[in-house]
């Protein structure tokens, strides 16, 4: 099964329109588990962190949904995302210039591993990318050189407790997930060293998809999309799919991001630069 194939079809569903698109992001923050803790620090680091109108860096953004959100949170920031995918960087550009915040977010090529931004951003964000570059270190390292004094960075990525669905034994239903990831997952030892290497300090990992998390995450992701991957005739009746268990899987994930997790298949990590 392609993961990526399923993400373009359900994006190009709902690109047609700015109102289709905003539904989107919507549904991606009630779905995604990973979205919920993301959310949830950044609304924090606007309490504690940031008051004023700062500059973002989105390293990998993907369909958006992230900048879209960092917008709102973050009222007149300059945001800026990259993505080494050029059609969803002009899908982005075309939404955002439709909802007249172009002046504030932009969407560019960008490869981490050439980022040369010295003293740029004030937050840097990074979801779900990290497990895809092999040059890590040298990408924690861009990041350090590219956010201002007193700056954080924010990433969410698998652990190496099955964050790549490694742990799981049907070799059909895993390769999906995994096949463009460099590395099953970072542990927490190893993702704070390589930070403290960058020049870091003040870091703060812990583990997300606790046990509630990661049977959302089923129920809500994977058996969704494996389904879609059989047949396109389950985009009819998945809207009733949700209706059944999308409470489940909201009581899960309110469990996930408010219970402390001695382990997880996913980590949320914050380093400052100061």
């Amino acid at each position: 099964m392609e993961y990526d194939p399923i993400k373009r079809r359900l994006g190009n569903i709902f690109n047609r329109t700015p109102l289709l698109r905003k539904l989107f992001y919507s549904l991606l923050d009630l779905l995604l588990l990973r979205a919920w803790h993301v959310n949830k620090e950044l609304r924090g680091l606007k309490k504690r962190s940031f008051s004023g109108k700062i500059r973002i860096l989105d390293a990998g953004s993907g369909f958006g949904q992230y900048s879209y959100r960092m917008s709102r949170i973050f009222s007149g920031s300059l945001i800026k995302g990259v993505d080494v995918k050029q059609e969803q960087i002009d899908d982005c550009n075309q939404f955002f210039n439709a909802i007249k915040l172009q002046d504030r977010v932009v969407f560019e090529y960008g490869d981490l591993t050439k980022l040369d931004e010295h003293y740029s951003y004030d937050l840097i964000l990074s979801v779900d990318v990290m497990e895809h570059i092999e040059e890590d270190e040298l990408v924690f390292s861009n990041f350090y050189k590219s956010l201002r004094n007193n700056g954080v960075l924010l990433i969410s990525t698998p652990s190496d407790q099955g964050g790549s669905d490694t742990h799981e034994h049907d070799e059909d239903a895993v390769h999906g997930f995994i096949e463009e990831h460099v590395r099953d997952g970072y542990g927490i030892n190893d993702i704070t060293k390589k930070l403290q290497f960058a020049g870091f300090s003040g870091i703060e990992a812990r583990y997300t998809y606790g046990t509630p998390g990661s049977l959302s995450w089923k129920f809500s992701m994977k058996y969704p999309i494996l389904m879609l991957g059989k047949s396109k005739a389950f985009f009819i009746l998945l809207p009733f799919y949700y209706l059944v268990t999308f409470p489940f899987c909201a009581v899960l994930n309110y469990l996930d991001v408010n219970l402390p997790h001695k382990k997880g298949t996913g980590l949320l990590v914050k380093a400052y630069k100061k």
